[in-house]
């Protein structure tokens, strides 16, 4: 018996180099890229979000808005064309996590802060109908009638920091202010105006 059929006939041997060449992959693909400089490096320009934004980027992960929309531009001219520069890893350095999705029920969002006005954007989430009629996305009234506390503000920025995010003290110290009392639509509508702005060639 060849070696190979020997391999092959066994299915707990051939798993274990499955395994094995999966790993070995995986470490020459993967694990270079966290000592690359242009990988680990913000773009110039980026900033952390705000303590608004980044409550309204909680409101877009517990929505669900990630599994309709994506925020990953690919570098292909159709994509170029509509949506604006491509997207670039040090975009997302301060992105725990990545919401670069995999699906487009919507258009991809990556660029879409300051392409449309903050009423243009209260009326789409109030009823997206009332400004796209052929859009099939839900409506999000609630978000007009939610209220922001701020209880949890702070213990998110901490831990973004311990992530890696630049905030400083006066920005944990200022969070509770900067939140309590807004709309969840508000803090959603803050964190769509900030995406995409740190690279200036868009669309």
């Amino acid at each position: 018996m060849k070696q190979h059929e020997r391999v092959e006939k066994n299915v707990g041997l051939l798993a274990l180099f499955m395994v094995i060449a999966v790993s070995i992959g995986g470490l020459v693909q993967i694990v270079p890229l966290f000592f690359q400089d242009l990988v680990n490096e913000p773009v110039e320009g980026l900033k952390p979000y705000t303590a608004l934004q980044l409550e309204g980027r909680d409101i877009y992960i517990r929505e669900g808005c990630v599994g309709c929309h994506s925020q990953m531009i690919r570098p292909f001219r159709a994509e170029t064309e509509r949506y604006g520069h491509y997207s670039v890893a040090g975009e997302s350095v301060y992105e725990h996590p990545f919401l670069w999705g995999s699906k487009r029920t919507g258009p991809d969002l990556a660029r879409v802060g300051g392409r449309y006005s903050d009423d243009w954007h209260r009326a789409h989430l109030y009823n997206p109908r009332n400004v796209v009629p052929e859009s099939k996305m839900p409506a999000y009234p609630w978000l007009v009638e939610n209220t922001l506390d701020g209880k949890d503000t702070v213990a998110k920025i901490e831990a973004m920091r311990w992530l890696g995010v630049p905030y400083t003290d006066e920005d944990i110290k200022g969070a509770v202010a900067a939140v309590k009392g807004k709309t969840e639509m508000e803090a959603l509508v803050a964190y769509l105006q900030v995406l995409g702005t740190s690279i200036k060639n868009k669309r």
